[in-house]
């Protein structure tokens, strides 16, 4: 048990609930779909399907966390903040992350094989996707950008996962959580600003400051908001959608006021809580407002 716990520490399972949310957006959002055009779906079918999903979502995940961890370990060794995570603490080996990294991989694209072929055929290209982000930060300080084309696959890879087609709804959500992820990694990245600069690692925080890159964060949940009131105008959603949409960028707002570029006390609690409850509770009236729309 004590095992199972590292490995949920190291990959910080917490933080699913970012992505996952949207990836139920995307999923219900699907169903819905289907149900307008008349394409029935058998009930044991879609719970079959929302399996796969939610296998598909916790092994990508997991592949690119565990990856970021393995191939960060000589950086968070030498950083205070990040010296007590799992492979630098030797609590897990560097060789058996990356086992773990490969395992999920494999999880990740055997399951989509069975979901529909488009999604199998698209599982290399969001599996580097993800994978690549952790190199990133070594090169460019757009890498907050690329976390966020990362977890924006959630919202559209679900849908995919019900529908096996494109399209503009579950894209324009998409979009929303490129800036959303974004905006607030970049805020998260404030804590490793002065880290970053000593080991020539890139974010916008060390390379333009903490006042320029909390305006960026800005602009980005700005970005973000504007895609979710788009994707309420295009789905002529029922009304309750509203709601969420207060809390949402009642959230945004309320993260970009806590956090100051000299008071970083309450970086924690922008990150984790007020995103956690942004993205919970819109995905809740989001759902409830696609059952009343369609």
């Amino acid at each position: 048990m004590s095992t199972v716990k590292n490995y949920l520490s190291l990959v910080k399972f917490s933080h699913t609930i970012f992505a996952m949310p949207f990836a139920l957006i995307g999923f219900v959002l699907g169903v819905a779909n289907l149900k307008s055009s008349n394409t029935g779906v058998p009930t044991n079918e879609l719970i079959l399907l929302f399996f796969l999903v939610l296998v598909c979502m916790v092994s990508a995940r997991s592949a690119a966390m565990g990856f970021n961890r393995y191939l960060d370990r000589h950086f968070d060794q030498l950083n205070p903040r990040t010296a007590i995570r799992e492979i630098p603490a030797g609590i897990i080996k560097a060789e058996k992350a990356l086992g773990f990294v490969v395992v999920n991989s494999f999880i990740f694209i055997v399951t989509t094989y069975f979901i529909n072929p488009i999604c199998f055929y698209l599982s290399p290209v969001a599996l580097f996707v993800i994978l690549f982000y952790s190199y990133t930060k070594r090169f460019t300080y757009l890498c907050h950008l690329v976390l966020g084309i990362g977890l924006s696959l959630a919202p559209i890879g679900a849908y995919l996962a019900v529908t096996g087609v494109f399209d503009l709804l579950p894209l324009l959500f998409s979009f929303a959580v490129v800036f959303w992820v974004s905006g607030f990694d970049i805020i998260y990245a404030l804590q490793d600003a002065e880290f970053d600069k000593t080991q020539s690692l890139y974010s916008m925080p060390s390379h333009w400051g903490g006042e320029q890159a909390l305006r960026m964060a800005r602009f980005f949940h700005l970005m973000s908001a504007s895609f979710v009131v788009a994707a309420y105008v295009v789905g002529n959603f029922h009304w309750i959608y509203l709601l969420g949409l207060i809390v949402f960028i009642g959230m945004l707002i309320y993260q970009q006021s806590i956090v100051k570029a000299n008071d970083l006390s309450r970086v924690n609690l922008a990150f984790m809580t007020a995103n956690g409850i942004a993205s919970i509770v819109f995905s809740i009236f989001v759902i409830t407002a696609i059952f009343l729309t369609f």
